[in-house]
């Protein structure tokens, strides 16, 4: 595989001294300034995370009056099922803490949950949190700093962020480009230049300990081949990384949770796996997440404990009524693994049918394969848009769609793209609709596109694009 991309910047051992670092390109170095010796790399967040800002906007916005089509935060947007509001309900008098990995039950079926989707799993190798946000970021804790972690470029904002803010370094990794530059496959590094970026910090006396993926993928909406999974986890094992493998979008893979291959199936003694309920039953504000975190040496060594000693001191144990409904889910009963089929369906139809709405507005986009997101770019505009309207950045182009057209989006420079890329990630779940009825009607359609208030969401963004480069 050639390399086609820039790498991140890494620092030679004696640069910053100078003023000057090491930009690893496509075989070539080339000298940069740097900060001072005294003003850190990698800053912490200056603010509240950038989907949940974006979302908070729209819907203040909304409550003001204005008229707004919210694609920037990504909600499952169907109601939970009603089994599991059942199940919460009944779960209410429990309020003891309980044990800080998750009740046994829960445990014992999120075992089960793996188990049937080819990973052998035990009870003793799950752990629960509130979340599997935090619980990314335990595991990361973990790490102590001791290692560099590898994400992809571009992946979800909360990656990085969380890296800096447990004291490890994020080496942002391309990923794997396709045709005009548009990402063949997102949340997975390209394997070449992940190769690259462990030499360059082995060279820089650092070590890229720690690599994470996304499967499918949230910004991009795609899905990484097994054959690319097949050849990150080569790199993996060549430079001993442990592999965090966030795949809380399996079950919303459009041809279904087999078609995903997870690196635990191919390097088990160095995979940890993410999960949870948010995206696949919709159930994000139940914070409830759950963690694969097999016993063994390596990369494995400890950090099942590491990761319950953190969870101690942080979260103590997730919501005991939660975790009742959550052992339910992952039983999948009948009724949970339909909804989780015309959920399935539901974001399918309608992330295709935005995507068809964007190239032909002439963006260049990757066909979504799974989750509910898309990454357009607007790269072939450039020079329209900037002779036009002054956009010259990502930030610049979500501005522009927000304020004349109403539509929120957010900047693909939220996802560590660099800002002059004209990408953004779009989320299509807030177009079911915005009542209970509604979003239930859009899961029972065969052609929801079809119904009045979708089909008025479609037509105002394949409007809005047209007018935008007409």
């Amino acid at each position: 595989m050639a390399i086609t991309a820039p790498l991140p910047i890494v620092t030679e051992p004696d640069s910053r001294k100078s003023g000057l670092r090491t930009e690893i390109t496509a075989g070539a170095r080339h000298l940069t300034p740097v900060p001072p010796a005294d003003e850190p790399l990698h800053h912490r967040p200056a603010g509240v995370s950038a989907t949940l800002a974006a979302g908070q906007e729209l819907d203040e916005r909304r409550q003001r009056g204005e008229r707004v089509l919210p694609m920037a935060f990504g909600e499952a947007g169907v109601p939970a099922a009603p089994i599991l509001r059942y199940a919460l309900a009944s779960a209410s008098h429990q309020n003891g803490y309980g044990p800080v990995a998750g009740t046994a039950a829960l445990r014992e079926a999120a075992a089960g949950y793996w188990t049937r989707r080819g990973l052998p799993t035990s009870p003793g190798d799950v752990v629960c949190g509130p979340g599997s946000k935090a619980l990314l970021y335990g595991l990361l804790l973990s790490l102590g700093g001791s290692v560099d972690v590898a994400v992809a470029r571009p992946s979800w904002v909360s990656y990085a962020a969380q890296a800096t803010l447990t004291g490890t370094r994020p080496v942002h990794v391309p990923v794997p480009a396709g045709a005009a530059g548009v990402p063949a496959a997102g949340g997975v590094p390209d394997p070449d230049l992940l190769e690259v970026a462990a030499k360059a910090a082995a060279a820089d006396g650092r070590r890229l300990g720690a690599v994470i993926v996304t499967l499918p993928d949230n910004p991009t909406g795609t899905l990484a081949s097994a054959g690319l999974v097949q050849a990150v986890t080569e790199v993996a094992r060549r430079h001993d990384m442990l592999i965090i493998s966030d795949e809380i979008y399996r079950d919303l893979a459009f041809d279904g949770p087999d078609a995903v291959t997870s690196p635990a199936s191919l390097a088990p003694e160095r995979t940890v796996i993410t999960s949870g309920l948010s995206k696949n039953l919709a159930l994000g504000g139940w914070r409830l997440g759950v963690a694969r975190v097999p016993s063994g040496d390596g990369p494995l060594d400890g950090l099942r404990e590491s990761l319950l000693a953190s969870g101690s001191e942080i979260w103590s144990a997730p919501a005991a009524p939660v975790q009742q409904a959550a052992a339910l889910a992952f039983e999948e009963l009948p009724d949970i693994t339909e909804r989780v089929k015309v959920s399935r369906r539901l974001h399918s139809r309608v992330a295709r049918e935005v995507a068809s709405a964007f190239s032909a507005a002439g963006a260049l986009v990757a066909p979504p394969s799974g989750a509910f997101y898309l990454y357009p770019d607007f790269g072939p505009h450039r020079d329209l848009l900037a002779g036009r309207y002054g956009v010259k950045t990502s930030a610049d182009l979500a501005g522009l769609l927000l304020e004349k057209y109403g539509i929120g989006v957010l900047p693909g420079s939220a996802f560590g793209d660099a800002d002059d890329a004209l990408r953004m990630r779009v989320a299509t779940s807030r177009l079911y609709g915005d009542t209970p009825s509604r979003q239930e009607a859009a899961l029972a359609s065969l052609n929801p596109v079809a119904l009045p208030w979708i089909a008025e969401s479609l037509d105002w963004i394949s409007g809005s694009l047209a007018d935008l480069v007409s």
